[in-house]
Formats: structure tokens, C-alpha cells, sequence
């Protein structure tokens, strides 16, 4: 698929999951929107996988695709309020993501 096209298509899901996590949390941030693919690029999934990294004493959620293409993420949160919150998203019928994050540094 041509870049301009990955990118409206991401956008578009990254964009829903952006608002989707700003509903849990109270802020989110827009990440990936597409991936590289075999010859060409691919916008990020259609699926909405929570996420969760904790790093000291902080957690940072995130919405995903099914490769772990963080599409969007909280601002660092404490451990507490980001376990809860997570929690919600599950309760609410989010699929877990397990695997590994890939997320913009």
C-alpha cells in the first residue's frame, strides 16, 4: 500500500483509539499510524488491545493493535490509578495485549 494511504487509513483507527483512551484516562497521545509491510507500508490494525508498562514507580497504558502497534498512550500515570484504569478497560470487554509494546520513544 502507497504511504498516503497507510497514513489516512491509521490515522483514522489511531485517531478512534486516541479518544477511546482520553475516555479512561483523561489525556492520551496519538502514536503509531502505520507499520512497515513487504513492499510497501500498512497502517496499524483495526484491532483494540489494551496495554501496559510500568516503569518505577509509573504505568503508561496503551491501546494497540493485534502486532502491539501502540496506537495511542496515556501520559505516565501512578502505579495505583494506571492498575485501575487498566482494570476498567479489561472489565469493559478490551482483549489484554501480553506481548511486547512497540511504541514511539
Amino acid at each position: 500500500m502507497q504511504y498516503h494511504k497507510a497514513a489516512h487509513f491509521g490515522k483514522q483507527r489511531a485517531q478512534k483509539a486516541q479518544m477511546k483512551l482520553f475516555d479512561y484516562a483523561g489525556f492520551a497521545l496519538l502514536t503509531y499510524t502505520i507499520k512497515q509491510a513487504k513492499g510497501g507500508f500498512e497502517p496499524v490494525g483495526e484491532e483494540e488491545l489494551a496495554g501496559k508498562m510500568t516503569r518505577g514507580d509509573e504505568a503508561m497504558l496503551f491501546i494497540c493493535d493485534k502486532e502491539g502497534y501502540a496506537k495511542a498512550q496515556s501520559k505516565p500515570l501512578p502505579i495505583q490509578q494506571g492498575e485501575e484504569i487498566f482494570r476498567k478497560m479489561v472489565a469493559d470487554g478490551m482483549p489484554e495485549y501480553s506481548g511486547e509494546i512497540k511504541t514511539v520513544s
